[in-house]
Parts: C-alpha cells; sequence; structure tokens
C-alpha cells in the first residue's frame, strides 16, 4: 500500500490562477496543492464560483491567455511541469496522456460533424496510425463505453443521439488514447439518475481496467461518496479541507464541510426543511478580511475576521483550514 501511495501521477503545488476585471487582476485559485495517484480518484467539491473548474482548466492550459494567468505554482505529470510546456509540448500532453470530460456533451461536441469523424480525427491526433486503423479503434472505444450499436452512433450526429449517449461519446473520445489521468468536470450533472449511475460505473471500470487516474469535479457529495477514496474541499479559490472519504464524512473538520454534508438529504429523516449555509460565496474582487468562509460560519470568532487561517496537517493524510482545530489541540 506504501508503494501505492507513493506513486504521484499528479502533483499540483501552490497554484494561483488569477483573471482580469476591469483594470486589475483578482484571484481565483489561490495556492492550491493537491497530488493524485496512479489508480485514483480524487473528488474535488464545493459550491459553484469555489475554484474547482478554473483548477482543472488550468492544469490543462486551456484558459484564454488574453485574460487570465498563473503567475506561481507548478503542475507536474510525468517528471515536466505543465505549467512551462509551449503550445506544441502541451497539445502533445493533452488528449494523449491527460484528457478532459465536461460537464454538457452537447456543447463540447461539434453539431456539424458525425461521431465518426469527430471521434477519429481525436485519435488520428495523437497517433501514428492509418485512418482504418484509428476508425477501429473508435468502434472497440465505443464498445467499451457501453455503447449497444457502435456503427449507428458512428454514423450519426450529436443531436441524433441522448444526453447520456452523448456523454459515453465524449468518455469515449477522453479515452481514446488510453491517458494516464482523465479530469472529469461534472460528467453527470445533465443527465437522470439512472444514466448517472451507468456513466459512474463506467468510470470506476475505466479505473481499475487501466489504473487510470482521475480528478473528478463535481458539487454532489452523493457522487464523491460513491465513487472516490480521497476527497478535496474548495472554498473562495482555497482547499479548506482534505481528508479520504470515509474520514470526511464521518467526522467533518471545517464547518464548511460539515455545513455541506448537513445540507444533503439523508433517508428516513424525519426533518421537514433541511439546513442550508446562509449567504453565498464571495466575490473574488471583494473577498472578505481574515477567513474567507467567517461571514457564513456559525462557529467564528473575532480572530476568523482578522486573519486567514493556514492549511495545517491535523491527522496522517488530513489537512483542514480553520483556527478550531488549533483550539482543540489546545485543549489536548
Amino acid at each position: 500500500m506504501g508503494e501505492y501511495m507513493a506513486e504521484h501521477l499528479l502533483e499540483v503545488k501552490e497554484l494561483q490562477t488569477e483573471f482580469k476585471r476591469d483594470k486589475s487582476w483578482v484571484t481565483a485559485v489561490n495556492h492550491v496543492s493537491f497530488h493524485i495517484n496512479k489508480g485514483e480518484i480524487l473528488g474535488l467539491v464545493g459550491e459553484s464560483g469555489c475554484g474547482k473548474s478554473v483548477t482543472s482548466l488550468s492544469i490543462m492550459r486551456l484558459l484564454a491567455p488574453e485574460n487570465s494567468r498563473i503567475p506561481k505554482g507548478s503542475v507536474l505529470f510525468d517528471g515536466k511541469d505543465l505549467l512551462k510546456l509551449n503550445k506544441k509540448e502541451i497539445r502533445s500532453v493533452r488528449g494523449r496522456k491527460v484528457s478532459m470530460i465536461f460537464q454538457e456533451p452537447m456543447n463540447s461536441l461539434n453539431p456539424c460533424m458525425r461521431i465518426e469523424k469527430q471521434l477519429i480525427e481525436a485519435i488520428l491526433l495523437h497517433n501514428q496510425i492509418s485512418k482504418s486503423e484509428a476508425r477501429e479503434r473508435a468502434f472497440k472505444v465505443l464498445k467499451l463505453v457501453g455503447i449497444p450499436e457502435p456503427e449507428v452512433t458512428l454514423k450519426s450526429y450529436p443531436h441524433q443521439l441522448s444526453g447520456g449517449m452523448c456523454q459515453r461519446v465524449m468518455i469515449a473520445m477522453a479515452m481514446s488514447c488510453e491517458p494516464e489521468l482523465m479530469i472529469a468536470d461534472e460528467p453527470t450533472t445533465a443527465l437522470d439518475v439512472t444514466i448517472q449511475a451507468q456513466i459512474l460505473e463506467l468510470m470506476e471500470e475505466i479505473r481499475q481496467e487501466k489504473n487510470t487516474g482521475i480528478l473528478m469535479i463535481t458539487h454532489d457529495l452523493g457522487v464523491v461518496a460513491e465513487m472516490c477514496s480521497r476527497v478535496i474541499v474548495m472554498y473562495a479559490g482555497r482547499i479548506v479541507e482534505e481528508a479520504l472519504v470515509a474520514d470526511l464524512f464521518a467526522a467533518p473538520s471545517h464547518p464548511y464541510t460539515k455545513g455541506l454534508i448537513d445540507s444533503v438529504p439523508k433517508l428516513g429523516s424525519k426533518t421537514k426543511r433541511l439546513p442550508s449555509i446562509p449567504g453565498s460565496v464571495p466575490d473574488l474582487a471583494a473577498m472578505p478580511k481574515g477567513c474567507k468562509f467567517a461571514p457564513r460560519c456559525a462557529s467564528a470568532f473575532a480572530r476568523c475576521m482578522e486573519e486567514e487561517p493556514e492549511l495545517i496537517e491535523i491527522e496522517s493524510g488530513r489537512r483542514c483550514r480553520c483556527f478550531l482545530n488549533e483550539m482543540k489541540e489546545g485543549a489536548k
């Protein structure tokens, strides 16, 4: 087990991403550090606007350079810092070694091209093989993702397929070059629960068969509980907690994490109204002083309003950004 844990597939260190707003820069991702192991599914959770998707787009270098920048940090993959690669070098990594599945498959597929052409183009871009070999691989990969009639699907346009089928095509496209790492950004949000379960099962099968590392970005704690081994909770561009999934659900350390878990409906619960976290994620250009969650936190005290807590290791493999942990340690 120790040897497995030591195999970091991806290591993000002190990542900082900024966006241009008017004439100044605002920070969307603030000194984020984490790693993913081979064959591991890591969950990245938080409300909309917390920085989850920006983190993934920063890793993939898919942000528009005219209004964004990454002034600090590194993204180490396969011994290389992805942030230092030129356009040609990053293209050879993107799709072939690291691939991405987006939330809206209908927006990610070209509506004017048959599935066959889109899949074959993706395969030929990263592999020195003939067109007929690429077509054969496209057929095989559609079968792999559980599409019952690959031949019919290959000849179809995206609008002729259901949302679930389109998402399967997107996963097939992502898997066509057998990447070592897959980033899935809310891959099941637009799908009904039956299709969602099938897509998640498919991703778990891919992880087991290919030893693929997966970064699962979601706001759905049910998906995290079912799929992930570790989880990172983000708030206002910062990591506020990291833990093994079982530990996080058994005893959340950060008040924000506790609020997220409490707001999920429980089977058999007789409460008529679910508790919710008051307020909303702060605007990037108007971050509160001190702890960024303090204005919404029922446990906040004077120090929280003035100082921002550090992200500290509270036990092996578990990190949290909250002064309450210091107080607990002091009480021991």
